[in-house]
This record gives C-alpha cells, sequence and structure tokens, in this order.
C-alpha cells in the first residue's frame, strides 16, 4: 500500500469513528470530534505530542474569531427579542404582505431575524406569532410553519456572520462580503422553494390535531400577544431592520472598496476594518443599545443582564466549532488534507460537487450541520487549493447546503419541529426533512448556476 493510499484510508477511518461515537454511541459532538483528532493524528505517525499541539492551535485559531462572533451574534439576537424588534418585523411586514401571502411574509422575517441568531433561537424567537398568525387567518400550521423553519436554515448554514459558515470562510480563505451576496444569491430562491412554495402544496396534505398544547400555551400565555399588544414601545420597522442589517451592509462594504480600484487607501482601509466580522457585529451590538433599548427605556442593569443571560447557551456550539478547527489543523499537519488533494485533483471530480457531497454524507449520518459544515470544510479545504478556479465563496455555499440535506431521526431539529408543529414522526419526514433536502438540493443547483457566471 502507497503511503498516500494508508492516508486515505486513515482520514476514513477517522470520519467513519466521529460518525459512529455521535450517531451510534452518542458521544457529544465535541468530545467525538477530540478523540477522532487525536486518533487520526497518531494513526498517520504524527508525534503524540505534536499531534496534540495541532489540535489545540486549531482549536485555539478558531475560537479566537468564532467565540467573538458568537458573543456579538448572541448579544445582539437577544436585544431583538426583548426590545419587541424581532416582532416589529413579524407584524410590519405581515400586514403589509397580507393574508393571502402571509406565507411569503413569514419566510422573508425568517431570513431577516435569522441573520444574527443561531436557527433554535430564531425559532422559539418567532414560533408565537406564527401560532397566533394561525389561529387569527385560519391557515395550517405547517403553510406558515415551513416557510419559518426554510428561511431559518437557510441563513444558518449559508450565510457569514453564522459560525459555521464563518468557519468555512477561513477555511476556504472565502472573501465575507462576496460570501455574503452570493449567499443572497443562492439562499433567497433556495429558501423560496422549500419554504412558501413546497408549503403551499404539502399542507392540504398534513392534517395536525385540532389541539396543540404548545399553541396554546405559547398563545394563550400571551408570549405573542403581550408582544403585539405592545407596538407602541417597540422600535420601529425602520429601525429594527437597519440595526440587524448593520453587519451585512459593512460586510458588502468592504467587498466593494475592493472592487473599486480608484478609492482612496485611506477610505479603503476604513472599509475593511468596519466590514471585518467582528467589527461590524460590534458596532451592531452598541448601535442596537440605543436603538432598540430607547424605546423600551432599558437600563445600563437591564442591558447587562439581557448580554449575560444570553451567552450560557452558547457554550455547546462554540466547543464544537472548535473542535471542527482542531480537527481540520490534524488533517492537513499529518498530510492527509494533502494526500486527499492529490485524490481529488487525478479524479477531476468539481470541487463543489466534492463539498457538497462530503458534508451531505457527514450531516445524514452525525445529523449535525455544524458538524458536517465544519469537518467537511477541514477536508475540501486542501482539494480546494490544489484545483484554483473555483471560487471559495461558492465552496462555502455548497458545504453549507450540504450540510443541510435530509435531516431525520438523529438531527435535534427534527424533534423540535415534530413537537412544536404536534406533528407524528412520518408527518416531520413528509414536512421538515423534505423542506431539508430541498434546500440541500436547490442551493447546490444554483451555486453551480452561480459559477457559471463569476
Amino acid at each position: 500500500m502507497t503511503p498516500q493510499a494508508r492516508l486515505l484510508l486513515i482520514a476514513l477511518g477517522a470520519v467513519t469513528l466521529l460518525i459512529v461515537m455521535i450517531a451510534r454511541f452518542k458521544v457529544h459532538p465535541f468530545v467525538a470530534l477530540t478523540i477522532a483528532s487525536l486518533g487520526l493524528g497518531a494513526a498517520a505517525g504524527m508525534d503524540l505530542t505534536a499531534a496534540v499541539k495541532a489540535f489545540q492551535d486549531g482549536v485555539g485559531n478558531v475560537l479566537g474569531f468564532i467565540a467573538v462572533v458568537v458573543g456579538l451574534g448572541t448579544m445582539l439576537g437577544k436585544l431583538m427579542a426583548e426590545s419587541g424588534g424581532a416582532t416589529r418585523i413579524a407584524t410590519t411586514l405581515i400586514d403589509r404582505f397580507g393574508e393571502r401571502r402571509v406565507h411569503w411574509a413569514i419566510m422573508f422575517v425568517a431570513f431577516i431575524v435569522g441573520i444574527p441568531v443561531f436557527f433554535q433561537v430564531g425559532f422559539v424567537l418567532l414560533i408565537p406569532l406564527v401560532f397566533t398568525i394561525a389561529r387569527r387567518a385560519g391557515l395550517s400550521l405547517v403553510k406558515i410553519g415551513i416557510p419559518l423553519v426554510a428561511g431559518l436554515s437557510v441563513v444558518h448554514g449559508m450565510l457569514p456572520p453564522h459560525p459555521a459558515a464563518m468557519l468555512a470562510v477561513g477555511a476556504f480563505k472565502a472573501d465575507v462580503g462576496r460570501t455574503l451576496l452570493y449567499g443572497l444569491v443562492v439562499g433567497l430562491p433556495t429558501a423560496a422553494l422549500a419554504g412558501p412554495i413546497y408549503a403551499v402544496w404539502i399542507a392540504p396534505r398534513i392534517v395536525l390535531p385540532a389541539h396543540n398544547p404548545l399553541a396554546a400555551q405559547l398563545v394563550g400565555g400571551g408570549d405573542a400577544s403581550t408582544a403585539l399588544g405592545e407596538a407602541d414601545r417597540m422600535p420601529s420597522f425602520g429601525m429594527s431592520v437597519f440595526t440587524v442589517l448593520i453587519p451585512v451592509l459593512l460586510m458588502l462594504l468592504a467587498s466593494a472598496a475592493d472592487a473599486t480600484p480608484s478609492l482612496n487607501a485611506s477610505l479603503r482601509a476604513a472599509f475593511h476594518f468596519v466590514g471585518q466580522p467582528i467589527v461590524a457585529l460590534l458596532l451592531a451590538l452598541l448601535f442596537s443599545f440605543w436603538s432598540l433599548g430607547r424605546p423600551r427605556r432599558f437600563t445600563r442593569e437591564d442591558i447587562m443582564k439581557f448580554c449575560n443571560d444570553c451567552l450560557a447557551p452558547t457554550a455547546t456550539i462554540v466547543l464544537v466549532i472548535g473542535a471542527g478547527g482542531g480537527f481540520n489543523a490534524v488533517l492537513v499537519q499529518s498530510g492527509v488534507g494533502r494526500a486527499i488533494a492529490d485524490l481529488a485533483s487525478g479524479s477531476h471530480t468539481s470541487p463543489l460537487i466534492l463539498a457538497w457531497t462530503v458534508a451531505a454524507l457527514i450531516r445524514v449520518a452525525t445529523g449535525s450541520a455544524t458538524v458536517a459544515m465544519t469537518t467537511a470544510s477541514g477536508i475540501v479545504a486542501p482539494i480546494a487549493l490544489a484545483m484554483p478556479g473555483t471560487p471559495p465563496e461558492l465552496l462555502v455555499l455548497a458545504t453549507g447546503a450540504g450540510a443541510l440535506v435530509l435531516s431525520h431521526v438523529n438531527d435535534s431539529g427534527f424533534w423540535l419541529i415534530k413537537e412544536f408543529f404536534n406533528m407524528t414522526v412520518p408527518q416531520t419526514l413528509k414536512t421538515w426533512t423534505v423542506s431539508e433536502t430541498i434546500i440541500g438540493v436547490a442551493g447546490l443547483a444554483f451555486t453551480l448556476l452561480v459559477s457559471l457566471v463569476v
């Protein structure tokens, strides 16, 4: 056996070990990634101390950036929730779209509100409004709920500054602003297909129980009703949208500066500075203290409490992403990354297809979009460097699309949707699982179309 073939088998074994530990033995993804990383290094012939050092450095390099992004984004999302800014965006768009197109409004709400927050946070934040609208308009919960989860999923998997997408941006050495721009071009039609369009078709075919205990608790308990009744104290629609889009606008501005050769050097440097994801999120958060906190008369103590309360739930996602960075570092330093790149270069497989396929396989096996995206980006990044010509921003999108495909019973999101919508397992497979698969397939298709013109 050649040394290259041996390294490829070791890489396959490490990924298989990772999948088995998570899917079969229910080992926490952080622990599983740590074990798989050190096992990969040892099997590849690395000095054991060097393997530990590589993993440690990989974790540190990733968390030095991702932990700050996660913290700032989570705080911004908390301010959006507590101030009523998210509710203001939702109710305004729903009023303007009208009852017949309310499912489209929900998709756009999810797309906007989901930019600074995790999928689960955005879902819990907006689901009371979905329950309220479904009850008031007499519409199927599926018709309104599927566009919500589709919009949140697309943003979660494909758009910076979401943590897994940001890790992929770093691995592929992509430009954040261009990734955002291409992500919007790919993500909006993808969310439309998987959300409102699919929901109109599937809703009449899914009959839910007349009584939904969670809907009765959230709507009857007043979460959504109270929020809707405090419209006079909420931030305005324009201010809420502007606040949440500040990071996006600043990152796009930095990319636009690169595309303008005549721009003054000092001005370009300033645009680059404010367009850094950390700086962009920090500026948005600081602005939100005034724009979202002032209408609700939040004190400095209130804002401090919100910022403290929202950080604890982010620990798991930060650790998993950090371990994914450690796995990637061991892949590179052990020589496995180069062996994979050489093999792919000889096979002439499109890096976009390869990135999607690797992410999809890991997603189906482990149930975690974050694990799939972080692991796949580490495996495919050396290939991308060895096969120039594919825009790295599109590799981020292809990896994100693959990491969302075919969510099923090993995904915590599957059970979250099932319980909130009060569906059976077969009904959840027909709605949520199919919607996620549409996102994965359509996301790849639109990415391939964009690759023809960029």
